[in-house]
């Protein structure tokens, strides 16, 4: 920041309207890409985030619900452009398009467009949208290529920050080569339209805010703002007792090295305001398209427990050291591949909060379901329109109880901001598929003095020939884990049923080729408990049986509650039952088989 930024005076209303207007104008970019996009995951699901970032990599601004785990690699994206063109190198109307997984580690299908913003001749900022395309060619259709995929060649096109537009001139070549390269031209060129829009909105909007406080007071307000975030993120951290705190959790495997699990490891240090958290302990980069390239976990554990409901920007984290060296499996060295990416996000963040169970146990919740990838993706061509289809059979999951109430049902991860469940007559008119049921995982939530939130379910019948994605939900052994004596909730699943086949069987495949009338059943994975079940408020059991959210056999058995007539509470039988499961969970033959693989 040069010299005269840092002199000039600002008075309490100019900061205010500034401090809201910068995260208002993300939010504008946000509405304007939904409204104009053509693709489910984005209009409807909301798999985007829009952003403003300094040529420097700093956060301005992000959208409200914009999906959390991008926040870590828009910086970055910026940072690599600036070292390949040059302050120089760019000029008003360039628009720049990049994917590539040597920057940024996603699978391919998650697009940024980018946008120089200059005042008065010179480059300010970024306006940046990143979104997910239903295609980038390869075998990336749908949510990526897989686990197996054995490179990000035989994923998709790559596209390493190349100008799609120079001075508002668009390239034609590079235009034809995306176009013909991906399956649904009119869907993910229309998105990469409005991506596009979105940014040019942002470009106006900024002209309209520096023309009116001019660019030294803007550029002043923006320095007071990262500072005051953290300052308030450093008093939160400023709270925790200083200390050394430990966690580890395992995947069952990685998807090619089967029965190898995958370790994740965090320790987190914590000193007089400021937190450390390490990574180092993670399994190193796999053969498997499990690896990533993201600060994204760390940075979104620590958002969450400093400042979760204030707007982000680059000061939320100037108080964090993230730690992942290269080579970690999630700071994996291109080309590993990379197309599944996000699957093993959510699961470190709820590691890097139980490491500090013993910090903070008022504040640190179970673990969520905790792993992306919770969807079924069906694609083919509908035989009746000859139109090529793709959709996402998505469910939501639970997540983990609090100290102070049970946990959510059906949502998404912490990982994913806004990001919400497909709705059922989008997915029906738009393809020839049949939801028979979606609806909650009754008995899956984990058991606690506040109950984990249940899972999804849902049964979807094709009913055109097509290919499925069905990956196996890789945590059967290490299930989302309860705290202070709750229980573990339960692991999601994939099955499937061909045509005359009597039921359902597990299965853990990609692009499937399944005949018309096939079925499939995601059950996905639910929240753990908190607190002992046997403290929870009879009652409370009672209405969640009523309700259809508990069976009366888990009622008596891991609630030790006693119904009458028609559900009455019998209070005589619950306290007696109650005692000798308090007497039998005790023993230590009961507790060892009670521990889970989240290591304090």
């Amino acid at each position: 920041m040069d010299a005269r930024v840092k002199e000039i005076p600002l008075d309490p209303v100019t900061l205010e309207v500034i401090r809201n207007a910068l995260p208002a104008i993300s939010n504008e970019m946000a509405i304007d890409l939904q409204r104009t996009s053509y693709n489910m995951i984005i209009y409807e699901v909301r798999d985007f985030c829009t952003a403003l970032v300094r040529p420097n990599g700093e956060l301005v601004s992000q959208n409200v619900g914009g999906v959390s785990h991008f926040i870590a690699d828009l910086g970055v994206m910026i940072t690599d452009a600036m070292r390949r063109y040059d302050k120089e190198g760019f000029q008003p109307g360039d628009v720049l398009i990049s994917n590539h997984q040597r920057v940024a580690g996603q699978h391919l299908n998650n697009v940024c467009i980018h946008m120089p913003y200059f005042h008065e001749g010179e480059l300010l900022m970024f306006a940046i949208v990143r979104a997910h395309w239903i295609d980038v060619g390869g075998t990336s259709t749908g949510f990526g290529a897989g686990l197996t995929v054995a490179d990000p060649w035989l994923e998709g096109l790559q596209l390493d920050q190349l100008k799609l537009y120079r001075g508002g001139v668009l390239d034609q070549t590079l235009y034809r080569v995306i176009r013909d390269n991906i399956r649904y031209p009119e869907s993910s060129l229309g998105d990469m339209k409005s991506q596009m829009a979105a940014c040019r909105l942002a470009l106006r909007r900024l002209d309209e805010l520096f023309g009116k406080y001019g660019r030294d007071t803007v550029l002043a307000a923006i320095e007071r703002i990262f500072a005051q975030t953290e300052r308030k993120c450093r008093n939160v951290v400023a709270s925790f007792p200083d200390g050394v705190y430990e966690a580890e959790s395992v995947l069952d495997d990685d998807g090619l090295a089967q029965g190898e699990p995958v370790r994740l490891h965090a320790r987190v240090s914590v000193r007089g305001g400021e937190m450390s958290i390490d990574m180092s302990g993670c399994s190193g980069e796999r053969r498997s398209a499990m690896n990533s390239r993201t600060l994204a976990a760390p940075r979104i554990a620590y958002k969450a427990l400093t400042a979760p409901n204030e707007p982000v920007n680059e000061g939320s984290f100037r108080a964090l050291q993230c730690i992942i060296p290269e080579g970690n499996i999630m700071m994996a060295r291109y080309p590993a591949p990379m197309a599944h990416w996000s699957v093993v996000l959510p699961m470190v963040v709820d590691t890097i909060v139980a490491a500090l169970a013993r910090a903070i146990p008022e504040r640190v919740p179970a673990a969520h379901f905790g792993l992306m990838g919770n969807n079924g993706v069906f694609f083919g061509m509908d035989p009746n329109t000859r139109r090529r289809f793709v959709i996402s059979a998505s469910g939501g999951g639970g997540w983990g109880g609090r100290p102070f109430e049970d946990g959510e049902s059906a949502t998404c991860t912490v990982c994913q901001g806004d990001v919400r469940n497909a709705s059922i007559e989008e997915l029906e008119m738009k393809s020839p598929v049949l939801v028979r049921t979606r609806g909650l995982r009754a008995d899956s939530g984990g058991p606690g003095r506040f109950r984990g939130g249940l899972g999804s379910t849902m049964q979807v019948r094709n009913l055109a020939e097509g290919r499925w994605n069905m990956e196996r939900q890789r945590r059967q052994h290490c299930p989302p884990w309860g705290v202070g004596g709750g229980l573990p909730g339960q692991a999601g699943m994939k099955m499937l049923k061909l045509p005359g086949e009597p039921e359902f069987k597990d299965v853990d495949l990609s692009r499937h080729l399944v005949p018309a009338g096939s079925e499939v059943l995601i059950h996905a994975g639910s929240g753990g408990g908190w607190g002992d079940p046997l403290a929870r408020d009879p009652e409370r059991v009672r209405w969640d049986v009523i309700e259809g959210l508990v069976s009366e056999q888990s009622a008596h058995r891991d609630y030790g509650v006693v119904f009458g007539e028609n559900r009455a509470l019998d209070p005589q039988a619950t306290a007696a039952l109650r005692s000798r499961l308090a007497a039998h969970r005790s023993s230590p033959s009961a507790a060892r088989r009670r521990e889970t693989q989240v290591r304090q």
